[in-house]
């Protein structure tokens, strides 16, 4: 089960999360449009700091195709994560990105809303390698970061229907990823909300490390 976790903000912080078995080291790439947005030189300092075993993750919120290409060339991830609601990136943007840069792995954020996200994600078959199930709330310029789940039944469809490989996000912690991976089956599971510090100044070390042992743990049971 790989173990995705966001937001990182320091070479430090990125260095204690391999460390912990994290898979999946992911940073908000930014120009300050949205909160904690990190400039490409600052992620790139951060994607530094991790061993070969860590995927680096830089996630975009534009909705400009060609700021999400720049924050592929300023910072060369293994995996750059699109989270622009649907209706600002299409999947035609998404399919001139991946022939653009086919050596990284994309990873579409697909908003769970209500049946319709079952064929949304469909619509990506060709255009991701990857989908990030994640809550929505309609209207909202991004997908995710609101810290609740949603519903699983619809989540658990696209894990068997799409044929991609989905990572299940949306208000996970210690306490219930092992329900979720039970209902879901992902490949992957995501914390961002629920693994931060309450104050929000970075990760909770020891949360990141329950939700670590909790996804591991309920994998090796199945």
């Amino acid at each position: 089960m790989l173990v995705q976790i966001y937001e990182v903000r320091t070479p430090g912080e990125a260095a204690a999360l391999a460390r912990l078995g994290v898979d999946h080291i992911g940073v908000l790439v930014g120009l300050g449009r949205f909160p904690r947005e990190l400039p490409a030189d600052r992620a790139r300092e951060v994607f530094a700091a991790l061993p070969p075993s860590a995927k680096r993750v830089g996630l975009s919120l534009s909705q400009d195709p060609a700021q999400v290409a720049r924050v592929i060339e300023q910072t060369r991830p293994n995996i750059i994560h699109i989270g622009a609601a649907v209706e600002l990136f299409s999947v035609r943007d998404t399919l001139a990105l991946k022939s653009a840069y086919p050596d990284v792995v994309i990873m579409r954020a697909i908003p769970i809303v209500d049946e319709t996200s079952i064929e949304c994600a469909s619509a990506y078959r060709e255009a991701a390698d990857i989908l990030l199930l994640d809550s929505h709330d309609p209207g909202d310029r991004q997908i995710g970061g609101l810290g609740r789940v949603h519903d699983w039944i619809i989540s658990r469809r696209i894990a068997d229907e799409v044929g991609l490989p989905v990572i299940l996000a949306g208000g996970l912690d210690a306490d219930n990823v092992g329900a979720a991976i039970a209902a879901v089956r992902p490949a992957g599971v995501d914390s961002k909300t629920k693994t931060d510090r309450e104050d929000g100044s970075g990760k909770d070390l020891d949360k990141v490390r329950q939700f670590v042992a909790a996804a591991k743990l309920t994998t090796s049971r199945q």
